[in-house]
């Protein structure tokens, strides 16, 4: 598999969130984005034009994992600090650290199968273990859930 290592300052997310778990994600992924992206241009300082679908796990633990474990979703963008956030919108901070970034390119369906194999296979088999950080995908302006395929990165935090 390939890969890079990416070792971030403290990152900071604006954005909504919400509760979920890994049955109910695809339908709260899909009305944080309906509710944030008609909004986005209201974030003035940006990093870059990507999108964060973000998962802030409690603890994220391959041995004990179950489809109904909750945790926060987001959706959001990275902005270069928390100083204007505007109103209705949450903010999170990221502690620095190093994560562990896959390209993806493919079908909703095939990043399912491609997740799963990488946290139930891969990962236990590499020599990285995950940290307790929130997990996230970035997502290109070109990035359209209506589209057959998509290109993303998933940053998977590890130390």
């Amino acid at each position: 598999m390939q890969y890079k290592i990416i070792n971030t300052d403290t990152i900071y997310i604006v954005g909504l969130n919400q509760t979920a778990n890994f049955t109910s994600n695809g339908l709260v992924t899909a009305k944080l984005a309906k509710s944030f992206m008609p909004i986005i241009n209201l974030i003035t300082n940006r990093v870059d034009q990507t999108t964060i679908s973000l998962q802030n796990y409690t603890n994220f633990n391959l041995e004990n994992f179950s489809p109904a474990i909750v945790f926060e979703k987001w959706i959001g963008v990275q902005v270069k600090d928390l100083n204007t956030v505007p109103d209705n919108l949450q903010s999170l901070t990221i502690n620095a650290g190093k994560y562990l970034v896959i390209n993806f390119e493919g079908t909703i369906e095939d990043f399912v199968s491609f997740w799963q194999d990488i946290h139930f296979n891969w990962l236990p088999n590499s020599e990285f273990k995950i940290d307790n950080r929130p997990h996230f995908e970035r997502l290109g302006p070109e990035y359209n859930p209506n589209q057959a395929v998509n290109k993303e990165e998933i940053w998977i935090p590890i130390k």
